[in-house]
């Protein structure tokens, strides 16, 4: 199990690194974008490049949030499916010791839910 979990660490870190990898590429994309016109628009230039910029890291955050949660939610997942396993497995193992301490009773049991299965799927 901590096996899956480190690789969905690694996967998340991965998709952090790239979405703020892309942020900054973004960033120096509009930043060269800027250099070059800033003397004529030198204050529009600034303004628009401290919006693009906001834009940007608010964009990677959220992205960052929401791989977050889905990695929150995978993990309740795979807690809940162990739980449901350990339960089967408890469920089973408290039948095979019944079966074994009352064998008759048990062989009486299934026929008798086999000839009452049998009797319901015939209608």
């Amino acid at each position: 199990m901590t096996k899956e979990v480190q690789e969905i660490q690694a996967q998340e870190n991965g998709i952090h690194g790239r979405i703020d990898h892309g942020a900054e590429r973004i960033k120096q994309a509009t930043s060269d974008a800027v250099a070059t016109s800033k003397e004529k628009f030198a204050k529009a230039a600034d303004h628009v490049e401290e919006g693009v910029h906001k834009a940007t890291d608010k964009a990677a955050n959220a992205a960052n949030r929401t791989t977050d949660k889905v990695s929150e939610a995978a993990e309740r997942g795979r807690e809940v499916y162990d739980q449901a396993k350990d339960r089967a497995d408890e469920w089973l193992d408290e039948v095979r010791d019944y079966v074994r301490e009352k064998p008759v009773q048990s062989v009486a049991i299934a026929l008798g839910a086999g000839w009452l299965l049998g009797r319901i799927l015939r209608r």
